[in-house]
């Protein structure tokens, strides 16, 4: 984890299947990863006080409501002021955190991230990022899931957003832009791609033209648009296929002595192979184009998520990622 900038991520403790204990232990390791981080704990007092009076650097901040799972989001943010979600977000808004996780629904988050903490000027759409294996530098997909419906300029926005994040957390100086389409060929695909491939092409640095599918885990780009209901089909294939890979893996290895003996030379590269796909290990999604930093986990985030996700939260603080959007933004009037 990078360190230096100071970075005071507030964490709902009630996110998640497994919370709090899960997100408490993730808590726990991300302190202990990260000397200089600050954490805000949201959540009932019975909960969250007592860890902070277990761990230093912990500021629990008491909250009365808890939004569940199956909630309508928009309402439930509305009518759950004191929700663990909308607290966090509204102490970002104060500037007593500077940036919230939770692995709580996803509407949830997203409507009280845009409602609360509001929208950088000029984005009209925030759009979830979520960061995709590549046999070499992992790649950021976006959006996947908070804009259903979308105009060209909007995934011209999303470029420059996910330009921005891939420039923060994945250090990366001139990320290479591609747009998400059914064939290479500028013509190709629907009146969207077509009309959002010439917008990019004209104002979205790196813009390296359409990607076709088969080409989203091959690195050949590092930032890959499109709208939310293609990305987010996309990102669950890709989560399924990888999953149902590294079952038959599994039971393939161990199906005998023998192939578990050949198990054992090739664990190292295995593991390896597991860490890169499994999403846990980039800790959870960000929101990118609310005023701050929202990172949304996976509901079945455990500890190990839960600390990758307090992670790249104090490394978007320390990379000025709100910043950034908000000056790509604001130079290309998207």
């Amino acid at each position: 984890m990078t360190e230096g900038r100071h970075a005071r991520v507030c964490v709902d403790a009630m996110g998640g299947d497994y919370a709090p204990r899960e997100v408490l232990e993730g808590v726990a390791r991300a302190l202990e990863a990260d000397p200089v981080l600050e954490i805000v704990l949201t959540g009932p007092e019975d909960v969250i006080i007592p860890f902070a009076a277990d761990h230093e650097r912990v500021t629990p901040h008491p909250t009365t409501q808890v939004i569940l799972m199956d909630e309508h989001p928009a309402s439930a943010v509305r009518s759950k002021g004191d929700s663990s979600i909308v607290v966090g977000c509204r102490l970002v808004r104060e500037g007593q955190a500077d940036a919230f996780f939770s692995a709580g629904s996803t509407g949830a988050c997203m409507a009280a991230a845009t409602l609360v903490m509001g929208r950088i000027t000029g984005v009209t759409r925030p759009a979830i990022a979520t960061i995709v294996p590549t046999p070499t530098t992992p790649a950021i997909l976006l959006d996947v899931g908070a804009n259903a419906d979308c105009k060209p300029e909007h995934l011209v926005a999303f470029a420059h957003m996910g330009i921005a994040y891939a420039q923060t957390v994945l250090a990366l100086t001139e990320p290479a832009v591609g747009l998400l389409n059914i064939g290479e060929e500028p013509t190709k695909g629907s009146a969207l791609a077509i009309e959002a491939h010439s917008l990019m092409h004209a104002s979205v640095p790196g813009f390296s033209g359409n990607v076709e599918g088969g080409e989203v885990l091959s690195g050949a780009v590092d930032v890959i648009v499109t709208d939310g209901f293609t990305g987010n089909v996309a990102l669950k294939l890709l989560e399924g296929t990888s999953s149902t890979l590294l079952g038959q893996v599994k039971e393939a290895m161990t199906s005998s002595f023998i192939r578990r003996m050949a198990a054992g030379v090739l664990a190292p590269s295995l593991k390896s192979m597991k860490a890169r796909l499994d999403p846990e290990t980039y800790g959870g999604a960000p929101l990118l184009g609310v005023k701050g930093v929202c990172i949304i986990g996976h509901g079945s985030s455990k500890a190990r998520a839960v600390a990758a996700g307090v992670g790249v939260a104090a490394q978007a603080v320390r990379g000025g990622l709100t910043e950034r959007i908000a000056s790509a933004i604001g130079q290309n009037g998207s």
